[in-house]
């Protein structure tokens, strides 16, 4: 039921074995799965093993049938055929699998006074002072001069060196604490420290040549390969179990892979829905959600087609338009949690809680609702109706105070095709920060979620 009531998705909650599994399967994914790449590779891993095939291997899309679609490796879509024909529409669910983060400057090795450096640049929506001082991974793709890629993974493994960007002492911070928040640390000041023991031979910047040294002994790199590479800088560590009574999930990331995976257990064991039902997971949504991985790209609509043409023979374009105009969707993203320590930014009437289950949101962008999708009332009653039928317990609420800031997520760009969307994720605590934190009886609440959305009639 709704936040209106108050209810806790606790006293709905019978966690059954498998569940709790999935929660220590969820704490995996978040580990093993840091940057839109690798959390890919994972679902699709996953996928392939339950009998999703490759769209390029498939020669029929009958009822019952699997396939998958990698997008660049850093995005994809699962897609299972329902009963009905694909024109009539489908159900689906898309997150995004990408997150804040620092990203290496194109030239970004360099020496200053004995120290090596990594220059960055932060993707997407961070606090900047969030990052320094605490321990980080690099991960990533390098592809050398020969093409060759190379997988980057430095920082997890516990006889790996971790990373970490300097911080001022307060000791000598006078200046620094009188800076506005968002300006103390800038973010030329997001320098990775990597080392300082210099090589043997002879050169102004030693230190900089044993890094180099270290990067062509085990990578195969040199300095000109940082041009084509993809390399992340993130948390290290694993995600946990939080709280004494271990009613938290922390971890990094979980903005949206939470959503991503629990859209993915809901579809997994499914085998012959009504519906066609489709789960996407697309990359750059931080950053607007641009570029050819990112939702403003034609990869569903592309994806859609082919689907039809496997049903039909060939390539309808008003099927495939019809197709997507009759469809209803989720957009899988999460909202901000009420937090105590912060109530002057929220709206306690229209806020999300933590405990409270599935959180809707019929609206997010900023101030005006600008760049919401703004859902209609008919669909919201269909998914509330959905969840209630179910047993998920649910609320509905808004980002935060009307004038505060705001935030936007894929909907719209599902909208465009004339389908019905709405926001539906969990509450996080910490968003966008290095570690975020969820409860395990809301997630619990979304797999379940998700999964009654995807089989409803």
């Amino acid at each position: 039921m709704s936040n209106q009531k108050k209810t806790l998705a606790w006293d709905d909650l019978s966690l059954s074995d498998k569940e709790g599994q999935n929660v220590n399967d969820y704490l995996s994914f978040l580990s093993e799965g840091k940057t839109e790449r690798e959390s890919w590779r994972i679902i699709e891993r996953y996928a392939a093993a339950v009998g999703f095939n490759l769209l390029s291997e498939a020669r029929t899309f009958a009822s019952g049938e699997k396939i998958r679609l990698g997008v660049r490796d850093k995005a994809g879509i699962l897609a299972i055929a329902g009963k009905r024909p694909l024109n009539e529409g489908f159900r689906l669910i898309a997150a995004h699998i990408d997150a804040p983060r620092l990203d290496l400057k194109p030239c970004p090795l360099y020496e200053e006074e004995g120290l090596a450096f990594f220059k960055t640049h932060y993707y997407g929506g961070i606090k900047k002072y969030q990052w320094t001082a605490l321990p980080l991974a690099l991960h990533g793709v390098v592809i050398l001069e020969n093409g060759k890629k190379v997988d980057v993974v430095i920082g997890e493994d516990e006889k790996d060196p971790i990373f970490t960007i300097n911080d001022l002492l307060p000791h000598l911070a006078k200046d620094q604490y009188d800076k506005k928040l968002r300006e103390a640390i800038p973010g030329e000041g997001l320098n990775l420290l990597l080392g300082h023991n210099p090589a043997e031979n002879k050169g102004e910047e030693r230190v900089k040549g044993a890094i180099l040294d270290i990067l062509k002994e085990k990578y195969g790199m040199n300095e000109e390969d940082f041009a084509s590479a993809e390399l992340e800088i993130v948390p290290a560590g694993k995600a946990r179990w939080a709280g004494l009574d271990k009613s938290f999930i922390a971890g990094y990331g979980q903005d949206d892979r939470i959503c991503s995976f629990a859209a993915w257990k809901a579809i997994e064991a499914i085998e012959a829905p009504e519906w066609t039902t489709v789960v996407l997971f697309a990359d750059k949504e931080e950053i607007g959600s641009s570029s050819n991985t990112g939702m403003k790209a034609y990869y569903l609509e592309n994806f859609i087609g082919e689907l039809i043409a496997l049903q039909t023979g060939s390539y309808n374009g008003l099927l495939v338009r019809r197709s997507l105009a009759n469809s209803k969707a989720l957009s899988a993203d999460v909202a901000a949690a009420y937090d105590p320590n912060f109530a002057e930014v929220m709206d306690k009437r229209n806020a999300a809680f933590l405990g409270r289950g599935i959180v809707v949101c019929k609206y997010t962008g900023a101030r005006g609702k600008v760049e919401s999708n703004d859902a209609n009332p008919e669909f919201i009653a269909e998914v509330r109706r959905i969840f209630n039928e179910n047993k998920i317990s649910w609320q509905i609420a808004e980002l935060g105070k009307v004038d505060q800031g705001g935030g936007g997520t894929i909907a719209q760009y599902m909208a465009v095709y004339g389908m019905e969307v709405l926001d539906c994720g969990v509450g996080l605590l910490s968003m966008h920060a290095p570690w975020e934190v969820s409860s395990v009886a809301d997630f619990i609440m979304l797999m379940r979620g998700y999964r009654a959305f995807l089989l409803s009639k």
